[in-house]
């Protein structure tokens, strides 16, 4: 931007857009959050019932030094901020036609014997596959996942061209085949192919590059915030107001103002829909939308300052819709893990049903299950559970929406029904279905009416070759100066931690900087809250309204 902005509005309070809130508002701008829902959250919402606290989106807490990356650029940590639980095992596996499940354990020895014991010699091939995927980690972060790709320059560096050749091979050849020439067993197949759904993809379209993934898992463990996912965004949202943050709830966007000065067009602000239905504008020198990237677009600008305008979006390929379930039930559940997945054997043709061309959903169906209340005591009443389920669907408005005890669209709710019993079946759990006593389902249609997904997503573009780094698009407007882009469906990616990562790529485009690294963290502050200095944005003050720690319910855009 040829001139430094004083005043920012961030479209859509989710994680990503509290985060890119928070960071603009710690580099001394004037920041006011516009979120069309009652609550904040977004994706990662909660919802809460009968003293059930569900969360309705993400659940796996990855890459911890990301999120701890961070909390230090607004001068705290992750430690600090949040009470993180090891999980063990990380996760559980049942497979459709074996009697017996694979549980992930929390270490890398543990899992590198856990295979040769699935497979001989395959805890040997799993070390050099670990060995690999660390290395590809790194390089990633060092050089992909912390660029705006603003400039190609950054990338000339000796470490990436003397990979290059690698590195193309890793791009160009899919997941499963890279697998597949390393393994024979095919659950272990399954399990170094299933993080490809975590990026909104299928292993068999998804490039080796991925194969990283399973670092995260396998080698450093899994974790679980205590308070669920909806805590980060509690916390999150805390640290913009301090920094000096408005935010705004039931304030929907319905256009982003621009003005030509010049020879260039730039954005001066928006216009929103306030929680009492009037229209009303509101002035900023730098807009930033975390909203979805393809209602930001062909919603929110005219055709022609649109950067991906709808013809774009045709030749894009979009990663899985979602059927959710919430599922509140009594007594116990040892049968199932706090992660648990269930995979069917006809592997192929599964990820065919959802990303083929003739699309339909899958029966049986490979599935996530969550049951938080086996580590969080506060998930669920005493002596019941919470289960969240995941089932990946085509990403198809028309299969419906969902409701609550049985008042979604029948499709949902039949397809729903049968996702019980599948757990039931597969899980050695007979009177499942009879137990439930909470039980709310969430469909395609939800995600667009919610979170203004593009073709119902659950997730964003999904990561193919052509949708991945520079490939995936700028996430700055082309046509619009002063306009640009974060969250899952722009740069970096899908996911937790490429949200927040995607939150500090708006900071590095508004400093000019093109580098390929993760900002330099500030010296730590002293131990004394009295005794940190002000920022600029906390100085500017502001009428902030405070965000409901604990909302109850909440899928906000």
């Amino acid at each position: 931007m040829s001139t430094q902005p004083r005043t920012a509005v961030v479209i859509g309070g989710g994680i990503t857009g509290l985060a890119t809130a928070a960071l603009l508002a710690r580099e001394g701008l004037e920041v006011t959050v516009l979120e069309k829902q009652p609550e904040t959250g977004g994706r990662a919402g909660s919802w809460e019932t009968g003293g059930f606290r569900f969360d309705t989106g993400p659940s796996w807490y990855l890459m911890p030094e990301v999120f701890d990356h961070f909390f230090r650029l607004l001068g705290t940590s992750a430690a600090e901020q949040l009470q993180l639980v090891k999980l063990d095992p990380g996760y559980r596996v049942l497979f459709e036609g074996q009697t017996g499940p694979v549980d992930i354990a929390a270490t890398r020895e543990e899992n590198i014997a856990l295979f040769d014991s699935l497979e001989p010699g395959a805890g040997q091939r799993l070390e050099e596959y670990l060995e690999s995927s660390e290395e590809v980690y790194a390089m990633a972060k060092k050089r992909f996942l912390y660029s705006t790709f603003a400039s190609f320059l950054p990338l000339l560096r000796p470490d990436v061209l003397r990979r290059g050749p690698r590195l193309a091979r890793l791009l160009l050849e899919p997941l499963s085949s890279f697998v597949a020439k390393r393994f024979t067993d095919p659950r272990i197949r399954q399990i170094l192919g299933y993080p490809a759904v975590f990026l909104g993809s299928s292993p068999f379209t998804t490039p080796s590059m991925y194969h990283l993934m399973s670092r995260l898992d396998l080698a450093d463990g899994v974790l679980y915030p205590m308070g669920g996912f909806h805590r980060i965004v509690s916390v999150i949202g805390d640290l913009a107001q301090a920094e000096g943050a408005r935010v705004i709830t039931g304030a929907e966007v319905t256009s982003i103002r621009t003005e030509v000065s010049g020879r260039k067009t730039r954005a001066t602000g928006v216009q929103y829909r306030s929680p009492d239905g009037t229209l009303e504008s509101l002035d900023a020198d730098l807009v930033v939308s975390a909203a979805d990237l393809h209602h930001t677009e062909t919603e929110l600008l005219p055709l022609e300052l649109q950067t991906y305008p709808e013809k774009y979006w045709q030749r894009r390929v979009p990663g899985p819709g979602g059927l959710l379930l919430h599922l509140g039930v009594q007594g116990t559940l040892p049968q199932l893990q706090h992660h648990t997945l269930l995979f069917t054997e006809d592997w192929k043709a599964n990820f065919e049903k959802i990303f083929g061309k003739d699309t339909s959903v899958p029966d049986p169906a490979s599935l996530y299950v969550c049951r938080p209340s086996a580590t969080d005591p506060d998930a669920a009443p005493e002596g019941h559970e919470n289960l969240f389920v995941l089932v990946p669907v085509p990403s198809d408005p028309s299969l419906g929406a969902g409701g609550i005890d049985g008042a979604g669209d029948p499709r949902i709710e039949k397809m729903a029904d049968a996702v019980i019993a599948q757990i039931s079946s597969w899980a050695g759990i007979p009177d499942l279905a009879e137990r439930i006593i909470i039980r709310r389902t969430v469909g395609p249609q939800d995600f667009v009416t919610d979170l203004n997904s593009w073709r119902g997503t659950l997730l964003g573009p999904a990561h193919i070759l052509k949708q991945s780094a520079f490939f995936r698009g700028s996430n700055a407007s082309r046509k619009v100066d002063g306009l640009l882009y974060a969250g899952g469906s722009t740069l970096p990616g899908i996911g937790l931690p490429m949200c927040l990562i995607s939150a500090e790529l708006i900071l590095k485009r508004l400093r000019g900087d093109t580098g390929t690294e993760a900002l330099p963290e500030p010296a730590p502050w002293s131990a004394t809250a009295d005794s940190r200095p002000e920022s600029a944005g906390r100085a500017a003050g502001g009428d902030a309204k405070p965000l409901p720690a604990e909302p109850s319910s909440g899928d906000g855009a």
